[in-house]
């Protein structure tokens, strides 16, 4: 220590009290306690909450899962009933497929049979034309003419007459009906 005896000593007398701006030791230890406690309190809070929210979680979880499974029951059971629906789709389809191919039977018989001794009653009763037969005599007459290219036309049988048990029908659009008479 390097001392001047020049300097003046200082002396040391009763303490003044603190100054104005300057906090005491006991104030600032009450300041940090209350800061300490009120961060501790906040954290607590906080942990409550977070520890709610981690069991909210945790059963939004669970009712994922159940709902997964449920999920996969529907799922199974639309899959069961869409099964059934085809099935049965498919059954009214071939039931259908079967009832054009029996029409088509019938309509492919009638085409192609004969009148028959059962039939002749029918070719008895005399029907009235519905077509215009001026076309068959022009042809013909036009086809005369040159006597090298005579083609006769075709001759149509004619149409055998309905059934004297049934009454035909014939509309104005031109379509023909028979009704059986009882």
């Amino acid at each position: 220590m390097i001392s001047d005896p020049e300097m003046p000593a200082i002396e040391l007398g009763p303490r003044e009290e603190v100054a104005v701006g300057k906090p005491s030791r006991r104030g600032t230890v009450g300041v940090v306690v209350a800061g300490a406690a009120l961060v501790t309190v906040v954290n607590l809070t906080a942990a409550v909450y977070l520890y709610r929210g981690i069991n909210d979680l945790r059963s939004v979880e669970a009712r994922l899962e159940q709902l997964g499974q449920f999920e996969q029951r529907i799922s199974a059971r639309l899959d069961t009933v869409n099964n059934g629906f085809q099935s049965r789709f498919e059954k009214l389809d071939d039931q259908l497929q079967a009832k054009f191919s029996e029409v088509n039977g019938g309509i492919a018989r009638l085409g192609q049979s004969r009148p028959s001794a059962a039939d002749e009653p029918m070719a008895s009763a005399p029907e009235p034309a519905a077509t215009s037969t001026e076309t068959e005599p022009s042809a013909f007459a036009e086809n005369t003419a040159d006597p090298g290219s005579v083609e006769m036309p075709p001759k149509r049988a004619a149409p055998p007459a309905p059934n004297p048990a049934y009454q035909r029908i014939q509309q104005a659009d031109g379509k023909v009906y028979y009704r059986k008479i009882n």
